[in-house]
């Protein structure tokens, strides 16, 4: 399987609402590798890596949010898998 990653920036209201839980949650479910964290200026960033579609799927997501969220904006960028194994949330 080819891999694909993302770094993926969530910004708007997106702390204080189970983003990071529901992230966690999402990415199991898509089969995704990589993290979640919060970031200083109120955003969420998060790493991910997978197959193509899952990765497609977990962005789509992203641009959702769980439903207590309102998402600004979502920026991705294509990054270089790191090989991660699991998916965590970092604090």
């Amino acid at each position: 399987m080819n891999l694909a990653a993302y770094r993926i920036t969530v910004s708007g209201r997106v702390q204080g609402v189970g983003f990071r839980y529901s992230a966690k949650l999402a990415a199991d479910r898509a089969r995704i590798n990589g993290w979640v964290r919060n970031e200083y200026d109120g955003s969420v960033l998060l790493y991910a890596e997978g197959s193509l579609k899952a990765c497609q799927t977990f962005i789509a997501w992203c641009r959702k949010g769980p439903s207590m969220a309102r998402i600004d904006t979502v920026r991705v960028k294509e990054v270089s898998p790191e090989g991660i194994r699991g998916f965590s949330v970092r604090y």
